[in-house]
């Protein structure tokens, strides 16, 4: 009974301390396996990241050495006379986001998945922007926002109403630039949300129809409570995509039309930086932009955790 109860507590002592090379051993093949990928994620994400850091506090010589000049370039950023057009920029896009793109794929996949006949079509269909490059889509968005042969003018015309100067007037442009980004990018998310949708057993329906729910009271009660958890993540993430777009105002705005109503942090930091050649500034601008989006993600997630306890208890 004593040599049992030794052998016992000497296992007990030496099996936290053997666990660790255990499970090393145990999982090396797909750690070797997994080594290309963290390398070459590692030098192709984090060491720019690092690199940006370090560039924020230089005076970047692209021929020469670099000189560091502490806060300088942070500073700076203070007189900037844009920083106050790209706040004011960044939150009319997100707002113009929201109000013209959040609700759109919700309610494409609820009709979809509501639909009895031809729900493979109608995938198909408002998945094909998706599929179209951005560049693609600037030139054909270009040709529809003409204001002298546009199609949209002359559609507006069999109405009588007046074209409009969708690019070059200063109040239409940001919301121009939003409805061809939510052209370009419902259909992935719609394809998110309907997914979400088919893990919603049908019985719930059923039951539904049977006890007599019409359907919006279906919408109401069963569809939305089951789609708030990914259309709360999809809301972080549309706003941190608008914050960062840097595509189409380039492409159709060079961040005009007049002084700088569609410019962005990212159009910023790229004429800042290409530009101008100020890699320093453009990196500080940089760091603080990432600074920013994970202050609002960690803020958000922090609301939303306590809203969704709440609504538990």
């Amino acid at each position: 009974m004593k040599l049992t109860y030794a052998l016992q507590t000497t296992r007990t002592i030496t099996r936290p301390f053997s666990v660790l090379p255990y499970r090393l051993t145990r999982h090396l093949n797909g750690y070797l396996f997994l080594l290309p990928a963290i390398i070459v994620f590692a030098l192709v994400a984090w060491y720019p990241i690092v690199r940006a850091f370090q560039m924020s506090f230089q005076e970047v010589s692209l021929i020469g050495e670099s000189k560091n000049v502490g806060f300088e370039n942070y500073e700076l950023m203070k007189k900037d006379p844009a920083r106050k057009i790209i706040f004011e920029n960044s939150i009319e896009f997100a707002s113009w986001s929201i109000l013209l793109g959040y609700a759109v794929p919700v309610v494409v996949a609820i009709l979809v998945r509501e639909m009895r006949f031809g729900k493979g079509f109608f995938r198909i269909v408002y998945f094909l922007p998706s599929v179209v490059p951005v560049s693609i889509a600037v030139i054909v968005w270009r040709f529809i926002y003409d204001p002298d042969a546009g199609v949209l003018n002359e559609f507006l015309e069999l109405f009588g109403i007046k074209g409009q100067l969708w690019l070059y007037d200063p109040k239409l442009a940001k919301p121009s630039i939003v409805a061809v980004m939510t052209w370009g990018t419902f259909g992935t998310t719609t394809l998110i949300y309907l997914s979400s949708l088919l893990d919603i057993p049908t019985e719930l329906y059923e039951a539904a129809e049977l006890d007599g729910a019409s359907p919006l009271m279906r919408i109401r009660h069963i569809t939305l409570p089951h789609l708030f958890p990914i259309m709360s993540l999809l809301f972080v993430l549309q706003i941190l995509a608008v914050v960062q777009v840097f595509t189409e105002p380039f492409l159709f705005t060079k961040g005009g039309p007049g002084r700088r109503e569609t410019l962005t942090p990212v159009l910023h930091i790229y004429n800042r930086a290409f530009g101008r050649a100020d890699m320093g500034y453009a990196a500080a601008w940089s760091v603080v932009l990432v600074i920013v989006l994970v202050a609002f993600s960690a803020f958000y997630q922090i609301v939303n955790r306590r809203i969704a306890a709440r609504q538990e208890n």
